[in-house]
């Protein structure tokens, strides 16, 4: 299980910080969820893959209810652009003239459950199966979501180029 985990670091680090918006609290996100994946087994039945973005989600969830402080999305990102520690593949977006500051701009503007499912299937390129797992909604939610996503976050970056041209 242990190697099978350390395949997963990257994907779960992604999905910690588009959770939390920063990277150091994706860190500490991060470290708590591997803490917990490694005490406990896998549930019979469920795929490591799903099981580890559902104890992710639920760390945060926890960390969030407890603290009931969330740092600055933009903030820490205009930071990390700056600081060059962040690498994030936009291609599409750029080629648009849409900058990453002006997508994070926009995911910050979707519904919570927009952007989670967003960032697991459009982001982590999770099926959407999976995604319903680590989530537990059924697919249908799963493709009602990203769809309201991805047309609120098109909305919103085609009037923002509007404002730009």
């Amino acid at each position: 299980m242990k190697d099978e985990l350390t395949k997963l670091v990257p994907s779960l680090r992604k999905f910690a910080y588009s959770l939390t918006g920063n990277m150091h609290d994706a860190d500490d996100l991060l470290q708590s969820t591997l803490e917990k994946l490694l005490s406990k087994s896998v549930p019979e039945g469920a795929t490591l893959m799903a099981w580890s973005f559902r104890v992710c989600r639920n760390c945060w969830i926890d960390e969030y209810r407890a603290k009931k402080v969330r740092v600055n999305a933009k903030e820490a990102l205009e930071h990390e652009i700056k600081e060059g520690r962040i690498q994030v593949e936009m291609d599409e977006a750029i080629t648009h003239g849409v900058t990453l500051k002006q997508v994070s701009s926009a995911m910050d503007e979707l519904p919570y459950e927009q952007r989670e499912t967003l960032s697991l299937v459009a982001v982590q390129g999770m099926s959407y199966s999976d995604a319903s797992e680590v989530l537990q909604v059924p697919t249908g939610t799963i493709m009602s979501r990203l769809a309201r996503a991805r047309a609120k976050l098109s909305s919103l970056l085609n009037g923002q180029n509007e404002v730009l041209s």
